[in-house]
């Protein structure tokens, strides 16, 4: 009996310094995606063309992703029955084009993220996404059981609401800017639905890495097909960056997506999405107030907005706890 008590103190202990250390891990790992942020706003910024950086940053993660594929023979032998699925049609069409979510965040981060600032522009995403999860879990999109509105998911979706407010009131005097803040909204309305997709090819081709390259060539595909078009109309010159650092917005996100399906099987879904957002929100505030050129001034309304992005988020996702979620889900693009 004592020897029990002792396994299971031991055990208890080992559990309380590891939860807090893996937290800790997790928003430093959330801190990826702010900074995937200011490298693609600053590509945009460059090239001074949105559609240009998200081309750049899906080509740069196409480009891991592919070495990655290639180098076994059984997601290469996975990657080539992609054809010969879509063909059997067993899964609806939209699962497949799923990738259009992400080339539209990505999209939005070069042509708006510099403008904006990093803190603002993440606000204004993850507030899109909270009001999306709690559509698409509403819609039966993507989930086994759907989850009606209760007061804590309609809460959560008007803290969303309010945190974006808050964090476009600074530059209210200048309508090409707040115009700029619906970009990362509308992006994460329609985040909501592609891990759905990604999840739904990842079971039909037997792996999420074969669903990842797959999710990247449809974005780059979408992508650099209207920047194509674009300059051979003459609407734009494109140029491929000049520093080096500017070619990391995809590998950043790539190892995002890594680090959090790591950490989601010692914190679980529920933790692991609080504690990503947290290191999403305090990367992004950190970024612009410490490194002001790669984002914008931090006003007390940023702060007090991504505060309540958070909260929102955190709010938001209490309901769906107890759902049996798969690592899958936490992709966003």
């Amino acid at each position: 009996m004592d020897a029990q008590k002792n396994v299971n103190g031991s055990g208890s202990v080992e559990k309380k310094v590891v939860v807090p250390l893996l937290a800790l891990a997790t928003i430093l790992a959330g801190m990826l995606s702010p900074m995937q942020s200011a490298v693609n706003g600053q590509v945009g910024k460059e090239l001074g063309d949105g559609n240009a950086s998200a081309v750049v940053s899906f080509g740069s993660g196409l480009v891991v992703m592919a070495i990655i594929i290639l180098a076994r023979k059984s997601t290469r032998q996975q990657f080539a029955s992609i054809p010969s699925k879509m063909a059997a049609r067993h899964l609806p069409w939209w699962n497949w084009i799923a990738g259009c979510c992400g080339a539209m965040v990505v999209f939005s981060e070069g042509a708006s993220a510099s403008v904006l600032g990093v803190a603002t522009f993440q606000t204004t995403l993850i507030s899109g996404m909270v009001i999306s999860g709690l559509l698409c879990d509403r819609f039966g999109i993507g989930v086994p059981v759907k989850q009606p509105f209760n007061f804590a998911r309609i809460l959560g979706a008007i803290l969303a609401v309010v945190a974006t407010v808050l964090v476009v009131l600074p530059s209210w005097q200048a309508p090409k800017v707040v115009a700029l803040a619906i970009l990362p909204f509308l992006a994460g309305l329609l985040a909501g639905w592609q891990p759905a997709g990604n999840s739904a090819v990842a079971n039909e081709t037997g792996s999420m890495l074969v669903s990842i390259t797959w999710n990247f060539i449809v974005g780059f595909s979408i992508l650099g097909l209207a920047l194509l078009v674009r300059v051979m109309m003459g609407a734009v010159q494109f140029h491929l960056p000049s520093a080096w650092w500017m070619y990391l917005g995809g590998p950043l996100g790539l190892l995002s997506i890594a680090l959090m399906a790591l950490l989601v099987r010692g914190l679980g879904l529920l933790l692991l999405g609080l504690a990503s957002t947290a290191g999403q929100l305090i990367g992004s505030v950190l970024i612009d107030w410490l490194i002001p050129q790669l984002g914008a001034q931090v006003y007390l309304l940023t702060v007090l907005g991504a505060l309540v992005a958070l909260i929102g988020a955190g709010i938001a996702m209490i309901p769906s706890a107890k759902k049996k979620v798969t690592v899958d889900e936490l992709e966003t693009h």
